[in-house]
């Protein structure tokens, strides 16, 4: 018998958790009557099942970032990570990096860990074009949005195009607290 992509994913996304994939999958395929495992398709769902229930744990994260910063706009996460497969990254008002979203290692090579406290400047070497990003230092210091697209490079030097929409970010109040990228690498 062979399940569908659909049926097998809507049962994934009813509330199983990646540290339990073992267990959904024996109750999901407990009752049928197979002949063999499907393994490979098993190994492709478990990778698909793993990227969705990370990118729902950084939008969970990100909306609790913008409840305690109480930020005036709130941004919709899900369509940017989930529909355009965007990374994001938040920095406070300093410019240090205060969050990653995990799907930031497939982009760069780095964990979001391995960035916390750094400089978005961390990504930049060599063919970085200073002109971009005196356009960026500019929106910065300005506090305006800007969008471009830059050389930067993974955490194992090879360089990439990197296109970043960018923004401050407001409180409630008015205050500037943080600012946020959606990234991308784009050919």
């Amino acid at each position: 018998m062979l399940i569908s992509c659909t049926h097998f994913t809507n049962f994934i996304v009813l509330g199983m958790k990646a540290p339990f994939y073992e267990e959904a999958i024996t109750q999901f395929y407990g009752e049928m009557k197979l002949g063999g495992s499907p393994i490979a398709s098993l190994d492709f769902y478990a990778s698909f099942f793993d990227s969705i229930s990370r990118n729902m744990q950084d939008i969970t994260n990100l909306s609790s970032l913008s409840k305690q910063g109480k930020w005036k706009v709130i941004f919709p996460f899900h369509q940017e990570i989930m529909d355009k497969n965007h990374t994001v990254v938040v920095t406070d008002a300093d410019i240090n990096i205060v969050y990653a979203t995990q799907n930031m290692y497939f982009m760069n090579g780095y964990k979001p860990e391995e960035i916390i406290g750094e400089k978005p400047k961390i990504f930049q070497g060599k063919d970085t074009c200073p002109k971009t990003t005196q356009v960026i230092s500019k929106a910065i210091k300005s506090r305006t949005p800007f969008e471009v697209v830059l050389v930067n490079y993974k955490k194992n030097g090879a360089p990439y195009q990197c296109k970043i929409k960018g923004a401050p970010i407001w409180d409630k109040d008015g205050k500037l607290v943080n600012f946020i990228a959606f990234e991308k690498e784009v050919a």
